[in-house]
């Protein structure tokens, strides 16, 4: 229907032109405009755009690293020349909702806008149609700021693209004093890095990131605490015992709202001497509940998963399964009471198992099996949580990520919970 419909406005063109006919410019547009929406959204590989994107984020280079210090360094010095001229372009709001296919005046503000950022390239000029080369920008402007890879200007990319080019220029400028702070101290083979704006891990072995994993950290209200330790212990289907902060915060109210949350969660109450006692016990219009240990029995439903990962430290935070894998899929993974949940966990538990002789099939099998086990880690490895909001890679693409935690409007780029 769509060929024989072209193959009749091209008949009508030609006849209108051999007749003398003149095309008023409006209509000649929308013709002409919507055969180019067609043929991009028609020859459009809109997965391999999304790859694409997400590939020119990567690499091997920790953050912490000479090389992402260059990188960073060179990426300083365009955003110095780009705000000493002025900037980027503000895009007004009638770019929202823009993608693939769009044929309008404001797609010509959009790909302006992407040529100021890297993500566009400036041979692809500009013009109102939200073509192939755009859907690739646009993934790839959201893949350096850690959102949804979608393709369109949803309002998550809209605020994205509304930071003004001085304040990336300062995020820059911020962490690049901190990888310079950091790089060198690490002396370390082998060693894991949580970034908390990132929401990422980084496994890292011959100064090399051999694998990354998503995580989820801790929410504004309790954050994820900067501290370096070594994992010596992992503990296969655990316990969960309750914080008593989260009995005082979360447990209650949820008690007061359905009497069977406990029990709905296999959560028991035991005393100082390790009896169990009903809930009913409990007056829960108190914080009588904190004077008891609430303790979760290993299971599906588990807080933390089939696996907690132990390091020492003051804070009583630890790396962790979910149940909640859902998480995950999330930009902004902000959600947790300051312990850090781990994607594909059995692949990293296997990695710094290794030397325990434990690989990813030994590692699902003490999952599958249910049994309580505590392993040692016999070589513990050193881990660290960061803070930054910025890093480029050797390619010269940056990646930025919110200040969740106001570092950054606080200045903050020293961190001698690391460097002692």
């Amino acid at each position: 229907m769509a060929t024989t419909n072209r193959r009749h406005a091209l008949k009508l063109l030609a006849a209108m032109a051999a007749g003398g006919a003149v095309l008023p410019s409006a209509a000649h547009a929308s013709i002409f405009g919507s055969f180019a929406t067609s043929r991009v959204l028609r020859e459009t590989d809109r997965e391999a755009n999304s790859r694409i994107a997400m590939e020119a984020i990567g690499g091997t280079d920790p953050i912490i690293s000479i090389d992402t210090e260059y990188n960073l360094q060179r990426v300083a010095e365009y955003y110095q020349r780009l705000v000493a001229n002025g900037g980027w372009p503000a895009l007004e709001t009638n770019v929202y909702e823009l993608q693939l296919g769009s044929n309008t005046r404001p797609v010509r503000d959009l790909r302006t806008f992407l040529m100021y950022t890297g993500d566009l390239a400036q041979e692809e000029g500009v013009s109102d149609l939200f073509d192939a080369p755009v859907d690739v920008a646009v993934k790839g402007f959201q893949a350096r700021h850690g959102l949804q890879i979608t393709g369109i200007v949803d309002e998550p990319t809209y605020w994205a693209m509304s930071v003004p080019a001085a304040e990336r220029l300062r995020q820059l400028e911020l962490n690049l004093q901190r990888v310079r702070g950091l790089e060198g101290h690490l002396e370390a083979d082998r060693y894991v890095n949580v970034n908390i704006p990132a929401a990422t891990i980084e496994a890292v072995e011959a100064a090399q990131v051999t694998r990354r994993h998503t995580a989820v950290v801790g929410r504004i209200d309790r954050q994820t605490p900067i501290l370096q330790s070594r994992i010596h212990e992992i503990n296969f289907n655990p316990y969960w015992t309750v914080p008593k902060s989260i009995i005082e915060r979360d447990i209650i109210k949820l008690m007061n709202d359905n009497p069977n949350y406990l029990a709905e969660y296999n959560i028991r109450i035991l005393d100082g001497n390790g009896n169990e006692i009903p809930p009913e016990q409990i007056d829960w219009s108190t914080n009588e509940a904190v004077n008891y240990t609430l303790r979760q029995d290993p299971g599906s439903e588990n807080s933390m998963g089939h696996v907690k990962i132990n390091f020492h430290n003051p804070h009583a935070v630890y790396l962790h399964d979910t149940p909640q894998r859902a998480l995950f899929t999330e930009s902004a993974r902000f959600h947790s009471s300051g312990c850090v949940r781990v994607s594909d966990v059995d692949a990293f538990v296997a990695w710094i198992l290794r030397e325990n002789n434990y690989d990813i099939i030994s590692v699902n099998t003490a999952f599958a099996s249910g049994d309580r086990q505590d392993v040692s880690v016999s070589n513990p490895v050193p881990i660290l949580t960061t803070y930054f909001t910025a890093w480029a890679n050797r390619n010269g693409v940056v990646s930025f990520r919110d200040d969740v935690y106001d570092f950054d409007a606080e200045g903050r780029v020293d961190f001698p919970e690391i460097i002692s």
